[in-house]
């Protein structure tokens, strides 16, 4: 899953080769070229291109060979980000997603769910008046507890009405009503979520940025609870954080207050330091979970999250789970390499190592072995569920 510094929304960003970590490809933009007699509409059309080979493969903690099937699996894809402005202030944005699974000659996973397919994971109009910018649609979003990671072929994305504005110098204010969900790897299949409960899903934030200090605040309301968070209740919850840059380390905190409705209340808060030296990034962050699962919808962004594994996750009704991570990263003759490991208490444990090399501007080539433990006291598996992922991408 991608853990990378969150941006408040994000709309269209379907262009990182990698699936996760903090490693992403150059961002490069291919133009076609225009002739004499391009007119102002034709100008207003930009399309990005990206092919997508994806291999994964795991060893079912230790119960069969990470190359054998039926635990490896792979498929190609295809993506067509879409913008075309409509009028001054407008713009619809779409990404399609076209992809094949290579069947029983490599594995027996079908990706997305299907062996092939086609979907429109972005399609959206996007209106700016001023300081305020407007979403309407298919959308990727990026928030603390409610958001997608670009992981497999295609990001999670929601249908959603999102408002920001930035009229205030150095402050974002963000609110988002989110309708419609599409987890990750999951096809064409969109959660309808105003049918659950009472179908109120929105969140409202605000973040201040000035000099090394940024701050940020957010309140949500998830009435689908019962379906897309890990404690099957409905929810509110509070999220907070704030960071200062001393220059020669960075230092955040966080803090998670879920409100359940009948289901016991959660507790998260963790703290993260940072620093780099002679061009090696060090990281080491603890988090705490207390009294139950955090709450969140696709992702979190506690500081000990990894690849497989969230922290809020970690949480045990009326019980405290401690968790840790280290990790270091770094770039060599063009290498691209992070390395962590994270620990989760009585929960399990995971080591990652990922790697991202760009051959050109346009050629892009990663590879992810994680392994992960996901309970130390489940006597029947003693070994760790180790699994290798490899991607191959093609901007065009």
């Amino acid at each position: 899953m991608k853990l990378t510094k969150l941006s408040l929304i994000a709309i269209l960003s379907i262009s990182s080769a990698i699936a996760g970590g903090d490693i992403a490809p150059a961002e490069t933009t291919v133009e076609a070229p225009v002739s004499a007699n391009t007119t102002a509409c034709n100008n207003a059309t930009t399309i990005n291109s990206k092919a997508q080979f994806y291999y994964y493969s795991h060893d079912d903690a230790g119960a069969s060979d990470i190359f054998k099937k039926p635990t490896s699996s792979a498929a190609g894809a295809v993506t067509f980000d879409i913008s075309h402005k409509l009028f001054e202030n407008i713009t619809a944005n779409f990404s399609a997603i076209g992809y094949v699974n290579f069947g029983d000659s490599i594995g027996k996973m079908d990706f997305e769910a299907q062996p092939n397919g086609a979907f429109f994971n972005v399609a959206n109009l996007t209106a700016t008046f001023a300081d305020t910018t407007m979403v309407v649609g298919r959308q990727l979003l990026d928030t603390p507890l409610v958001g997608g990671f670009d992981w497999l072929l295609a990001p999670g994305s929601f249908e959603a009405a999102t408002l920001t504005n930035n009229s205030i110098d150095n402050l974002t204010l963000v609110g988002g009503y989110i309708t419609k969900w599409r987890q990750n790897n999951s096809g064409n299949t969109w959660v309808n979520l105003i049918d659950i409960d009472n179908g109120d899903n929105y969140t409202l934030g605000a973040a201040y940025t000035i000099g090394g200090l940024n701050v940020s605040a957010w309140y949500y309301n998830i009435d689908a609870g019962s379906v897309v968070s890990a404690v099957e209740d409905k929810y509110s919850a509070i999220y907070a954080d704030a960071g200062y840059d001393f220059g020669i380390a960075n230092l955040s905190g966080q803090i998670i207050s879920t409100d359940y409705h009948t289901a016991k209340d959660a507790l998260a808060y963790g703290l993260k330091v940072s620093t780099e030296f002679s061009g090696v990034t060090f990281t080491a962050a603890v988090s705490n979970t207390t009294d139950n699962k955090a709450g969140y919808i696709g992702r979190d962004s506690i500081y000990t999250s990894s690849w497989n594994y969230f922290a809020s996750n970690a949480g045990v009704e009326n019980d405290d789970t401690l968790s840790w991570k280290v990790g270091v990263a770094t770039e060599f003759i063009g290498l691209n390499t992070e390395v962590s490991y994270a620990a989760y208490g009585d929960e399990g444990s995971e080591l990652d190592v990922i790697l991202g090399y760009d051959v050109t501007d346009c050629v892009n080539l990663a590879a992810i072995y994680t392994s992960t433990d996901y309970d130390v006291n489940v006597d029947e598996q003693k070994d760790a569920d180790n699994a290798l992922e490899m991607i191959a991408s093609y901007k065009f």
